[in-house]
Parts: C-alpha cells; structure tokens; sequence
C-alpha cells in the first residue's frame, strides 16, 4: 500500500467499503445465518470467474470511517459482521474489529489469505486462491476453508490446502458457478469418497438474495 493511500485510511479508521447490507450467508459453514455484509473495494487477487469484479478498483470507494460502519452493523438484530471484499487483509483491520467487539458484534473475515492478517476474528474463512496462494502462517488460524472448484484438477489444489489447516477446521467444496451444472456431480462423488470435505452451494444466488 503507498504512502498516501495508508494516510487516507487513518490507520485503519477508515476502510474503502463499496457496500454494506444485512442479509444472509450464503455460503460455506454458516449458510443460511442472518449478518450484516461489509465489502471492502481493493483486489490483487484476480480470479478470472470473481463475481464482485467491480470491487477490485479501491479507488472507486472513498474511504469511509468504521465507526460509522460499526454503528450501522449494531442496529441489526444479528450482531454478525462479515468482512468481505475484494481482499479486506489489504488494509489494516485492527481498529475496525475492536470498536465492533465492543458493541458486542461477533466479527467474521472471508479472505485469500494472502496478505498479512490484522484484527481480531471470531471465524476466518479461507478461500485459496491458485494465482495468489495463503500465507503459511495463516493456515492455522483459519476456522473454515472453502476451496472454490472450476475443473477437476483443482481438487488437487484443495486437498494441498487441506493439508496445511488444523485438524478443527471445517472442509468445504465449492462449485464455480458458471459451471456448476457440470463440476457439481464431479463433487458429490468425491465428497462421498473424501468424506472429510462437505460440498458449499452458493445458497443467496438460489434464494435470490445479496
């Protein structure tokens, strides 16, 4: 991160957030559970099949500050954030789960695991990216990994990820959406081999909801 762009942010109390809503997860370990959705604009990350490709330009989300953000997260009745992106570890994020820890808001983080992580985390979930792959010392502290799958092969790459996790963290098999129809059966098999992993369905697309 430049100079400039690190004063803008005021140490992390302020975060280029291209969008806030209360809804459900759609997916992974707590699919179907009401939190209110923090996305942070700014990628390096690059997945060819991303679908919040708009986020990665931070520079189209002035920064705004987390207090307010946090204010607005507390008036929900789930008391649930999830910090998203975009790749949030791009930023400093210590700041941002303290003031929501004190409000009593259990904080969540989906992330590549490729930056440095900052903050405070009641649940990680770790998506692995081929392209940009996790820091080692992250491993460890992820509670969930979600590995998404776009072609047979890459459930190579899932099983070298799974390797490197604690032995408590959940498994997870994610179909790409645009070829769901076609890799899903490919996964639903495997899962009823390996039956370590559970497959994760992006549930909001099918109830049609952010």
């Amino acid at each position: 991160m430049k100079e400039s762009e690190a004063a803008l942010l005021d140490g992390g109390r302020k975060l280029p957030v291209m969008e806030e809503f209360y809804t459900l997860q759609g997916e992974g370990y707590n699919m179907g559970k009401a939190a209110y959705f923090v996305r942070v604009g700014g990628c390096d990350v690059g997945c060819a099949w991303c679908d919040s490709k708009e986020s990665w330009n931070a520079r189209l989300f002035p920064p705004v500050e987390v207090e307010k953000v946090a204010e607005r997260a507390a008036q929900t009745q789930a008391k649930t954030v999830v910090v998203t992106g975009g790749e949030p570890t791009l930023y400093p994020l210590g700041f941002f789960t303290k003031v929501l820890k004190a409000k009593g808001i259990k904080v969540m983080l989906e992330t590549s695991g490729a930056h440095p992580l900052t903050g405070n985390w009641d649940w990680i979930c770790l998506s692995p990216k081929k392209n940009s792959p996790p820091r080692p010392d992250i491993y460890s502290r992820a509670h969930e990994l979600k590995v998404i799958i776009e072609k047979k092969s890459d459930l190579q790459w899932a099983e070298k990820n799974a390797q490197q996790v604690s032995e408590n963290c959940h498994l997870f098999l994610q179909p790409e959406w645009s070829v769901s129809e076609v890799i899903l059966p490919v996964l639903i098999d495997y899962v009823m081999q390996h039956p370590q992993w559970r497959i994760s369905l992006q549930a909001h697309k099918y109830m049609r909801i952010p």
